[in-house]
């Protein structure tokens, strides 16, 4: 009598989306499954389990994440526990997404201690007062939180963070961001270096904001960022500014070869010494911004013969918008002043600061009549009429 044989949709499906490119180890994998659901009727797991016939049939995880494990052992040893980890983790929060993210990183999850590694870590979290979505959120970002010291790391970390922070909802908050500040000594690093920078003079309030976006910058080693803060300071950028904070951020992130490389492509361009530093102290977040950038904004506004060097001084953050802003809006300005219905350009400052919309009210309704309708750019035909 002919047994029936249950073949799971998730293998057909490897079989009927492209069969004529099944490889070797691919037709391996199916015929090892086949094999696994021909003795066992699909039902129940023998002592040890093939990973494919486990994480395939049982939990219906994603072919890309049964290869990778498979790559670290092809057999379970104690597939029973290997499946009360998972159901412990789905049971606490853990989606299917969050659970492949954790084995494609650390496939050893599958045969690591409930009861020593994975239970107590969860339970920190949820102790400290993280929701189940928030723990698996953070975990799944970064599973090595898992096999970290609960005591001389992930406690001490949340500690400082905390009193630094000033509520679970900013270190959660902080953590969705970056889970690095679960791998280091924050009192080796995160602790001095906020003191230090109150000690410039900078508020607590506006450190805490640059956690959120930047929180690499605080994890530099302290003697580090006291250099930068050296150099920022030799640059004569105010403390009391809030430039301050990100002229110290951008130094940071630069080596001394590549910030002379964006100095040397303001001084090519005709910047002296003084205008570079200028620019320095007015929008530091400026040298963030490409060299070529740089040189094709600067020769873009330079060569309307309206906006010189000591424009762009007064207003850098210019160079931080793209060519497809200006270029259009240029090309208005040139053909009103052509048709002799243009009195003065604007300033740089409301050239580059307006909205098409309020571009479109100054400098091209009052005209509309009266110009080549040919000469309003592409991009300002689709927009509302005033």
């Amino acid at each position: 009598m002919m047994m029936n044989i249950l073949i799971p949709k998730s293998l057909i499906f490897t079989f009927s989306k492209n069969p004529s490119n099944l490889g070797r180890s691919n037709v391996s994998f199916t015929l090892s499954l086949l094999q696994s659901f021909c003795t066992s009727g699909g039902r129940n797991f023998s002592k040890t389990c093939s990973v494919s016939d486990f994480l395939l049939h049982k939990h219906q995880f994603s072919p890309e994440t049964v290869s990778r494990v498979a790559s670290v052992f092809t057999r379970l040893k104690n597939p029973e526990k290997s499946d009360s980890i998972l159901e412990f983790l789905k049971e606490n929060g853990f989606s299917k997404t969050h659970l492949e993210k954790i084995l494609m990183s650390r496939p050893c999850l599958l045969s690591s201690s409930l009861e020593r590694i994975i239970k107590p870590k969860v339970r920190i979290f949820h102790d400290f007062g993280f929701s189940s979505s928030e723990t698996a959120r953070i975990i799944s970002k970064d599973p090595t939180i898992l096999y970290s010291s609960a005591k001389n790391r992930v406690i001490p970390s949340l500690a400082v963070l905390k009193s630094i922070i000033g509520s679970r909802t900013n270190v959660a908050k902080v953590l969705k961001k970056s889970t690095w500040f679960l791998s280091v000594d924050l009192k080796k690093n995160l602790l001095p270096n906020v003191k230090f920078l109150e000690s410039c003079g900078i508020p607590r309030k506006l450190i805490i904001n640059h956690i959120f976006f930047c929180p690499r910058f605080f994890l530099l080693k302290p003697e580090v960022l006291r250099k930068c803060v050296d150099k920022v300071n030799e640059m004569g950028v105010t403390r009391s500014s809030k430039s301050y904070i990100y002229a110290v951020r951008i130094i940071s992130s630069m080596s001394n070869e590549i910030w002379e490389h964006k100095l040397q492509a303001f001084r090519i361009l005709g910047f002296s010494e003084d205008d570079i530093l200028k620019v320095v102290r007015k929008a530091p977040q400026v040298f963030c911004v490409s060299e070529e950038k740089i040189k094709n904004i600067s020769e873009l506004l330079l060569a309307t013969g309206k906006y010189n060097t000591l424009c762009i001084v007064n207003r850098p953050t210019s160079l931080m918008y793209s060519s497809e802003r200006y270029k259009p809006r240029l090309q208005v300005l040139k053909h009103l002043e052509n048709s002799n219905l243009l009195d003065e350009w604007p300033s740089l400052g409301i050239l580059c600061g307006m909205k098409d919309e309020e571009f479109l009210k100054k400098f091209v309704d009052p005209y509309f009549s009266k110009v080549d309708k040919l000469h309003i750019p592409e991009c300002y035909r689709g927009l509302k009429r005033h």
